[in-house]
């Protein structure tokens, strides 16, 4: 903990959670009760986790997947929030992004089945034929409740840690906090300015397998960004890399000349699953419909051997089109 000033102090609070950490830097009052606030953070990730991990046999995701279509199924309120959103920008980027995946995850070797592409089981998921998620999935968010009208294996691994770090950020609103910085994995989400009345900086990476290094930096206040990308989570068959991401279209894991895609926005769930329909949707299509909703987004574009910038919003004509990498701490 360090002071930034005489009233209040630099809390930096972490734990495991999602196969990764989650970390909160925030600048609180001096009486603030450091370990009561680094539980109800814990506990808030925990109950994302818990309810919405393809990986816990008895998550509530899981519960839903291994129901048939037809009776309703009582669900908690914030995994209803989650599906909700997630259909939405499912009808909304034309299924570039899509929650029900999962049965192409487990198979191509991603998820908790397995850990190698298995050819039966990515021809079995691909020979589906069922109706848009969209239509497929019913919610009833007044009773409480949502329903399958043809069976669906959900995955919701594109939006569940950005919707973590708001259950984070709203927890910090109700103990007090009004500064700070909250972060898991690749999501991030600013509450207010630091306590000097700066910005939080948040350093956007390069899209390098293999090292961490830094490609921008982006100030944040009150606002939210994510990146999805094709060079931390992938598999290499022979020369071939194979990014973790679904392109629900293709039945395969995305392939096109998108390294990476952040997105800004006031939720973190929301940032994270633009991020990820405009990684599938590739840079054509991609910029069509972020233009289309008004999104502020970064494309980290594969050409020539190098990285090729194309900015929206506050990106537009920010960073160059090559770059020197700058080696991260």
């Amino acid at each position: 903990m360090l002071k930034t000033c005489s009233d209040t102090q630099r809390l930096t609070l972490h734990g495991p959670t999602m196969g990764t950490r989650w970390s909160v830097t925030c600048d609180a009052a001096q009486v603030t009760d450091v370990q009561s606030l680094q539980l109800v953070l814990a506990s808030a990730v925990q109950e994302v986790d818990t309810q919405m991990s393809p990986w816990l046999p008895q998550s509530d995701l899981n519960r839903l997947n291994h129901a048939s279509p037809g009776p309703w199924l009582p669900l908690p309120p914030q995994i209803l929030e989650v599906l909700k959103c997630a259909l939405d920008i499912c009808r909304l980027s034309h299924g570039a992004f899509d929650p029900a995946m999962g049965s192409l995850v487990d198979a191509w070797g991603f998820g908790p089945v397995r850990d190698t592409p298995d050819a039966t089981a990515i021809r079995a998921a691909t020979e589906v034929a069922r109706p848009p998620t969209y239509d497929a999935l019913e919610l009833d968010l007044t009773a409480g409740r949502a329903r399958k009208h043809a069976p669906l294996q959900l995955d919701l691994c594109g939006i569940a840690k950005g919707y973590a770090v708001d259950r984070m950020t709203s927890v910090l609103e109700q103990q007090g906090v009004s500064s700070a910085l909250v972060a898991l994995d690749g999501e991030l989400r600013a509450l207010g300015t630091q306590s000097s009345g700066q910005p939080w900086a948040v350093a956007l990476e390069r899209p390098d397998a293999g090292r961490r290094a830094v490609h921008s930096v982006v100030e944040l206040q009150d606002l939210a960004v994510a990146t999805s990308g094709d060079y931390r989570r992938y598999l290499e068959v022979g020369n071939v890399r194979l990014s973790h991401t679904m392109d629900a279209r293709t039945f395969a894991p995305v392939r096109n000349e998108v390294a990476s895609v952040t997105v800004l926005a006031r939720t973190c769930m929301h940032a994270d699953a633009w991020a990820t329909a405009l990684l599938v949707a590739g840079p054509g299509e991609g910029l069509a419909l972020a233009q289309r909703m008004g999104l502020e987004a970064l494309w980290l574009l594969r050409r020539g051997g190098g990285l090729v910038t194309l900015g929206l919003g506050r990106f537009a004509g920010k960073f160059p089109s090559t770059d020197v990498p700058q080696e991260l701490n």
